[in-house]
């Protein structure tokens, strides 16, 4: 398989397990309707472990432009295969949210709030600051780039220090857990462009029942603000732990 349609492949996978469970927690008449946060971070940390066990050994499973173009700052991935990376993620985030919006098709006539229809999509800020969702979403990704260098790491991924290759998805998937549990609070954590930019486009496109605006102007900084925490991460863990 092409490692460009295995990144779309596994970042179709993570929209549609990640939007899918927000689109149970928040849209009217589902099964887990209300269900609350808990259940989203947890449905997104899977949605990742579940992508990232799909198409890792082919692509290396970046499924996020934030992680690609951190592993390009440092030279660990070849930057001709960035552009193809990039688009191939973005379209598979979209594919991913059209599949979320066929699985609820009766739900969104049957919810009234707008802004939980966008919800399901993309993120929103709790309190919208620019600068400081700009800093969030930062924080997040930054946390997120680095912890995915250190779990990947070849050291601590070989078995004779104690690690088993396999769970290394699954601990990126709890990274993501973690990361919503206790950063995702004011932004939404969107710690991915493509995860926020893909599905925003699906809304905007797509003949979702009832639906509102995409809320183009808060956009760039769930784009902006983890591709800059993505490659500072990158940067800094490069100098703090050289590659072994």
């Amino acid at each position: 398989m092409s490692p460009y349609l295995a990144e779309f492949l596994g970042t179709m996978i993570l929209i549609l397990l990640g939007d899918g469970v927000v689109a149970n927690v928040c849209l009217s008449k589902t099964k887990g309707n209300n269900s609350g946060w808990i259940v989203v971070t947890a449905g997104w940390g899977l949605a990742v472990a579940m992508g990232v066990y799909c198409v890792g050994w082919i692509s290396g499973a970046h499924l996020n432009p934030a992680v690609t173009l951190g592993l390009a700052s440092i030279g660990a991935i070849d930057g001709g295969y960035v552009p193809g990376y990039l688009v191939s993620q973005l379209c598979g985030a979209f594919a991913g949210a059209a599949l979320v919006w066929l699985a609820y098709l009766p739900h969104w006539e049957a919810t009234e709030d707008k802004g939980s229809k966008l919800g399901v999509f993309c993120t929103a800020p709790a309190i919208r600051n620019p600068v400081a969702n700009l800093v969030s979403e930062f924080i997040g990704t930054f946390l997120l780039v680095l912890g995915v260098l250190a779990i990947l790491r070849p050291d601590n991924l070989n078995p004779d220090a104690g690690w088993d290759t396999g769970l290394g998805p699954l601990l990126v998937g709890l990274l993501v857990f973690a990361i919503g549990l206790s950063l995702g609070g004011p932004t939404g954590y969107a710690i991915n462009p493509a995860r926020d930019l893909g599905p925003r486009i699906a809304h905007f496109l797509l003949p979702v029942s009832g639906k509102g605006d995409s809320d183009w102007s808060y956009a760039w900084i769930p784009v902006v603000g983890p591709c800059l925490g993505g490659v500072a991460a990158a940067l800094f863990y490069n100098a703090a732990w050289p590659p072994v």
